[in-house]
């Protein structure tokens, strides 16, 4: 899948959302998905826009449910995060079982796992900076529940990857399939993957019964294991030509909205944090991409440096938007454009959408 930069293409994608076509293919890895996740993570348009868009849509209610359900999703685990904080580092319901390392299986990196599909999107993932939703769990239950590796480590390879890489996403998902963040491990065989991802590959590992899972032993091909290490490479600062007089608008790497006080005279500052970037490693891909679509904003300048450094240029009045990566910063903070008006944490995520139900029918 491609993903372009220009907002033109961006609000096209928008407008060809097929909701009845996403409910009915979305598990499968030529389904018809919606391809605005990249979007969504960098804050260019929010779960909120895409929402109201799906709500005008002329199809029936039924077939629009899925895909708001799934929107939510999004701003759910985002509401863990603003909850629980750095919490969502650590097991977050329970102990992970079964694990026997705190890596990553070597041959998951490499796209050697003798799963045909699974190293396919793991080359895939690499070229293009996006993985199928569907793909990514079967990768976190290989790399988890096969492998028998701890979550953290395979998910922040994950996210250093992804376009789209939303680290409460990211995060909890895998814990969600690793059983930390669930009640139960997520487990697929082989004949779920070549039905979703429409394969014949036999003979493999993962040609097994589900009641066979518990009890496997780590095969051969993910025995052996690496760290995963990665330091990003962050641009040379330019010099910035800040006009003190004036307020300053602070855009993050998930806050790149173009329509952000879009008529008012500031200043406008895309921030790269190293500290930010030691915490959550991103690949050059990615970070480019974010690159990219902040030259959607008008007069926008970017600063590599600490928050801290950036403030003694500036004038008095600074605003940004609330995120939980940005709690050090110092000024007028608003509001991210949530879906519903349901926040705080709830313990599953379909206790959240109970709420957020009953918004929708009013």
């Amino acid at each position: 899948m491609i993903f372009p930069t220009d907002l033109g293409s961006i609000k096209q994608r928008i407008e060809e959302i097929n909701p009845a076509q996403y409910a009915a293919t979305r598990n499968y890895g030529n389904g018809e998905v919606t391809g605005l996740s990249p979007y969504i993570s960098r804050g260019v348009i929010s779960t909120k826009q895409v929402m109201e868009f799906v709500l005008q849509h002329p199809q029936s209610s039924s077939n629009k449910e899925k895909l708001l359900q799934e929107l939510a999703w999004r701003d759910y685990w985002q509401q863990v995060w603003v909850a629980k904080g750095d919490q969502i580092n650590f097991d977050l319901k329970q102990v992970q079982s079964q694990v026997t390392n705190h890596q990553l299986a070597t041959n998951i990196i490499e796209a050697k796992t003798g799963i045909n599909v699974i190293d396919k999107g793991i080359t895939d993932l690499y070229k293009t900076g996006y993985m199928h939703n569907h793909m990514r769990m079967y990768v976190a239950a290989l790399a988890c529940n096969i492998a028998q590796s701890h979550w953290l480590t395979p998910a922040q390879w994950m996210y250093a990857h992804l376009l789209d890489g939303d680290w409460a996403s990211n995060a909890l998902s895998w814990q969600w399939v690793a059983g930390a963040n669930a009640n139960k491990k997520y487990y697929a065989n082989q004949e779920n993957i070549n039905k979703y991802f429409s394969d014949n590959q036999k003979g493999s590992y993962l040609d097994c019964e589900y009641n066979q899972f518990e009890s496997l032993k780590v095969p051969p091909d993910l025995s052996e294991y690496s760290d995963f290490n990665l330091d990003t490479v962050l641009p040379l600062s330019p010099v910035l030509s800040i006009d003190k007089q004036k307020p300053t608008c602070i855009y993050t790497y998930y806050n790149l909205d173009p329509g952000w006080h879009t008529d008012e005279n500031v200043n406008r500052v895309f921030i790269l944090e190293p500290s930010f970037f030691e915490r959550y490693p991103s690949a050059n891909k990615p970070l480019r991409f974010a690159i990219d679509l902040s030259k959607n904003i008008k007069n926008i300048q970017l600063f590599v440096g600490e928050f801290a450094e950036l403030q003694s240029l500036l004038g008095s009045q600074v605003f940004f938007k609330e995120h939980p990566t940005n709690t050090h910063f110092i000024g007028i903070e608003e509001a991210r454009d949530w879906m519903f008006n349901v926040t705080g944490y709830y313990h599953s995520f379909f206790a959240y959408w109970k709420k957020c139900k009953k918004e929708l029918k009013r």
